[in-house]
């Protein structure tokens, strides 16, 4: 039901290797179990699984789909869709009944019972929760039977803390051997409540405090964040409020990211109140205001109702009273439907307090002696010192000579009261008395003439205020020693997930060498299709003064021996750099420093100063980058990137270089990789015994290099290399069908459904990079194949062209659907949102460019197929330079053949470039052919929707 982390981490290392339906059932494991640590992720890894699950018979699938159907239900649920949640959850538990699937039915009930309780509904809660332990007993699984009486025990204490104590008193021993950590995490959060309905806010807080450690490594994101503000709140309740706030701002920083209106209520409406007692209204009802708006479609839970006590209290101190007492009654309301006692307490003190104000104080007076009553009968000192505080507040503010107690053993009612206030607080541990409540003390005694008594009540007010409103570590003095008897746990709980976290670098380390080639990013795809170093040296050149302001740019690799570092390849200023050979050990030397150090190194000299260790025959520069080429555990050598400009580096370029030594890196590991494959094969021929084994070893070996190599390894789409070795075929092909002498029929059928280059690119893509990392755009661009997919047949190719630019090969198409096609991408890619890994949303818009082979349809071979891609690329260009968001189409109309046309074709496409932004060009006359009846016509389309 519930796992620790280093066990997740396990699941997904094991299921990082898996393939087909060797996945399934791992994969559902760790859906399920990410269902609140990372909810779209687990929902991702729901929707695979339940594409896999399509293959199995009847009788495995439906469990497995139940499942599924469950981790987005409780994503619903977390949401605040309670409606959606509880449809989902009893589809899923019909499945489950009827497959005997118990542990399945325990946890469809456990959800079912959470449902409800945001709801409302605490009947139909029990009920289920009764009924998730008993299929929990019927599965045999102990772990989810202590979890769930814990939260029925839980439920109790709300309902009356003695009751429970009654009922579940003697269940359980949070400390008996094989008690599993989920367990105990909910017997602490039992337990903790108990001790906070009880006023014994010292130990609430430090069982809740180990309770909230487990909820984390169980990935219990909710329950934590409701912990968090739960220990806030017993620390509000000491007057320790910097320490309340601290715990308050963990679980706004656990609710924030999830957007869970609960979770996000609760933090609010907890830190609001924290902040009132501070005096910081202003900031409090702000806070209480955005609380109530995130809870209300939960309007019928727990936390509103609390959200409800906050709101009359913080009217009470702002002075609107009317309003106080309509929050109050409302109060009473949800308090008699949810059958909870501190709330009866609560609304009635609240009731009593506003009345009071509003002068009408026999009404007052009654509502304040029935909230103590309730207070005393149920033992909740917190609420029985504030219906004594109203109830002197009431004789301080009114005359009722005929209504005071008696015995009175205090000069006056009021005090009479006060102090017996101060008497319960005294039996509060770790409890400073408010200063407020000093302060009425103090004119008390002074209105009865005991000015000693006064005094000394007025100095212990002054001390509490002190205490209350003082500095931090003050503040802290109650929390600290509470910190102090769990830090044993904590330091455990901290050592655990250090291990969970070693745990899964360690197999990502070792999925990441499993691999050929890392996933790749736009810059890195060029990079590490090649498999010759010298290929591998031109492209990263050919980047690297094209990315960063560069006037030098070498590559060094370590000699065999492991002693010295050769420039392989080195230009400075567009010519070749002379033969340098660099020690390991030298001192002097950035290069070997950082090759030795394994770290970046960025070197900005004053240009005032002189360059101390200038290489010889090289340029002095201001600024210099100097990174590792490194593959896992191995480094082969270092890169360097120099200009002339000084500080010419910022964050941005670091990472840019940073990323190309990363898939320079690669690619030459790579290169090397295939030279010794190839000279693997030279020696084993000549060895006869074992060429026939060997030489299948070494086709094995080509046949996974070459495949890498025709594959784009982020998107999963094929590349250029893949493209260019089979597109003549299909060309051929084309060809051949408008040689062939055919009927008119036949030719009327085939002669449209030629092929189609479509050029695509995403607009502005360099923002999202800019904006949210490589790891947002290469989100970003997975999302893009997966919709070119959408629109295309599986015969067709697609391309990653390279960067955020796609090729698609649209065969045998019709050319007139062509820009259907065109607008179907379009429309494919700007009317959805995209989703980065943090969960951001981006809309972002493409655009397209296309022209069909034949170009001509009667003279199919006047252009070759490279320079119609040519034209389909000019064709996105006029699409850019029309907005973006658009497609352009280039076609010819002629049947006639002329020399050098392409070259005119071209020079007609740059002069509509530079003409300025066009919109929509039916048909360009050519200036430059003659006019006649077979005139040579250039057409152009493009196709743009607006709002």
């Amino acid at each position: 039901m519930l796992v620790l982390d280093e066990e997740l981490a396990t699941c997904e290392a094991q299921l990082a290797p898996l393939q087909g339906s060797a996945r399934l059932a791992p994969l559902v494991n760790v859906a399920w179990h990410l269902r609140q640590r990372a909810p779209a992720r687990a929902q991702l890894l729901a929707d695979e699984a339940a594409l896999l699950a399509g293959a199995l018979p009847e009788a495995e699938r439906a469990p497995l789909e139940a499942r599924l159907t469950l981790v987005r239900a409780e994503a619903l649920w977390l949401a605040g869709d309670l409606d959606g949640a509880r449809a989902l959850a009893a589809a899923a538990l019909h499945t489950f009944e009827q497959c005997a699937d118990w542990a399945g039915c325990a946890d469809g009930n456990w959800l079912r019972a959470w449902i409800d309780v945001d709801g409302g509904n605490l009947a139909d809660s029990d009920t289920a929760m009764a009924l998730a332990a008993d299929s929990a007993r019927r599965a045999g699984c102990a772990v989810r039977v202590d979890i769930c009486d814990a939260a029925a025990a839980l439920f109790a204490v709300f309902r009356d803390v003695h009751t429970a104590e009654l009922r579940w008193g003697q269940r359980f021993d949070r400390n008996a051997p094989g008690v599993h950590p989920a367990a105990r995490g909910w017997i602490d959060d039992y337990l903790g409540i108990s001790a906070f309905q009880a006023s014994d806010f010292g130990r609430a807080i430090s069982l809740m405090m180990g309770s909230f450690e487990t909820a984390l490594a169980t990935g219990q994101v909710r329950r934590a964040v409701n912990l968090a503000t739960n220990i806030g709140n017993g620390f509000t309740s000491l007057n320790a409020h910097n320490a309340a706030l601290e715990w308050m701002q963990r679980g706004l920083d656990l609710a924030r990211p999830g957007g869970w209106p609960m979770s996000e209520g609760l933090a609010l409406m907890q830190t609001a109140e924290t902040l009132r007692q501070l005096g910081q209204r202003d900031a409090a009802q702000q806070l209480l205001h955005e609380a109530l708006d995130a809870l209300a479609p939960l309007a019928s839970s727990r936390a509103y109702a609390v959200a409800l006590e906050y709101q009359g209290d913080l009217a009470i101190d702002c002075g609107d009273y009317a309003a106080a007492l309509d929050s109050f009654a409302r109060l009473e309301v949800r308090g008699q439907a949810l059958c909870q006692a501190d709330f009866h307490c609560a609304a009635r003190r609240g009731q009593a307090d506003a009345l009071s104000r509003l002068g009408r104080p026999q009404e007052a007076l009654a509502m304040a002696a029935s909230s103590l009553a309730l207070a005393r009968q149920h033992r909740d000192a917190y609420n029985h010192i504030a219906a004594l505080r109203v109830l002197a507040e009431i004789h301080a503010r009114h005359a009722l000579p005929a209504t005071a107690p008696a015995p009175l053993d205090a000069p006056s009612a009021a005090l009479h009261y006060l102090q017996q206030a101060l008497a319960v607080a005294a039996t509060i541990d770790g409890y400073t008395v408010p200063a407020a409540l000093l302060d009425a003390v103090a004119r008390e005694y002074a209105g009865a003439g005991d000015y000693a008594a006064a005094y000394e009540a007025a100095m212990r007010a002054g001390a509490a205020r002190e205490t209350t409103h003082g500095t931090d570590a003050t503040n802290r003095a109650i929390a600290m020693r509470v910190h102090y008897q769990i830090e044993r746990a904590q330091a455990e709980g901290e050592h655990h997930r250090q291990l969970a976290a070693a745990e899964a670098r360690r197999a990502e380390a070792l999925q990441q060498i499993s691999a050929t080639l890392e996933h790749l990013s736009a810059i890195g795809q060029e990079i590490t299709t090649h498999l010759a170093a010298a290929a591998v040296f031109r492209a990263l050149d050919r980047h690297v003064h094209g990315l960063l302001d560069a006037i030098h740019f070498s590559v060094f690799l370590i000699d065999a021996d492991g002693v010295a570092m050769r420039c392989a390849f080195g230009i400075e200023a567009g010519k070749q750099l002379p033969p340098i050979c660099v020690a390991l050990s030298d001192p002097n030397a950035n290069s070997a420093r950082c090759v030795r150090e394994r770290r970046e190194i960025m070197v900005d000299t004053d240009p005032q100063s002189c360059a101390p260790f200038l290489i010889p025959g090289t340029e002095p520069t201001l600024s210099q980058l100097f990174a590792p080429l490194q593959v896992g555990d191995r480094v082969l050598g270092a890169m360097t990137v120099q200009s002339r400009q000084p500080n010419a580096y910022g964050e941005r370029d670091r990472l840019i270089f940073r990323t190309l030594c990363a898939y320079g890196a690669i690619a030459l590991d790579n290169a090397n990789a295939y030279r010794q494959v190839a000279a693997t094969l030279r020696t084993l021929s000549a060895t006869q015994d074992q060429l026939l084994e060997k030489n299948l070893e070494l086709e094995q070996a080509y046949q996974a290099l070459e495949e890498v190599s025709l594959t784009d390894q982020l998107t999963g789409l094929r590349n250029r290399r893949f493209f260019l070795q089979h597109v003549d075929a299909d060309v051929a092909m084309s060809l051949r069908r408008h040689d062939e002498p055919l009927r008119q029929a036949e030719r009327d059928v085939v002669s449209d459904k030629d092929l189609v280059f479509f050029m695509v690119d995403l607009d502005h893509f360099k923002d999202v990079n800019d904006r949210h990392g490589h790891a947002g755009g290469d989100a970003v661009l997975v999302q893009m194949q997966e919709r070119l997919r959408e629109v295309f047949r599986e015969s067709d190719y697609l391309i990653r062209w390279g960067g955020e630019e796609f090729l698609v090969l649209a065969r045998a198409t019709n050319r007139d659907d062509a820009k259907a096609v065109a607008e179907r991408i379009r429309l494919a890619v700007a009317d959805r949102e995209f989703v980065l890994p943090d969960g951001t949303r981006l809309s972002k818009t493409c655009s397209i460019g296309f022209a069909c082979f034949p170009f001509l349809p009667s003279e199919p071979r006047l252009l070759s197929w490279s320079e119609v891609v040519e034209l389909a690329d000019q064709g996105l260009y006029l699409a850019k330079r029309s907005g973006r968001n658009a497609w352009a189409a280039v076609y010819g109309t002629d049947s006639t053949r002329g020399e050098g046309l392409f070259a005119r074709l071209m020079q007609h496409l740059d002069q509509a470039l530079a003409d300025g932004e066009v919109t929509l060009v039916t048909s360009l006359q050519h200036p430059v052919l003659p006019a006649g009846p077979k005139k040579r016509r250039l057409g152009l389309a493009a196709g743009k929707v607006t709002s």
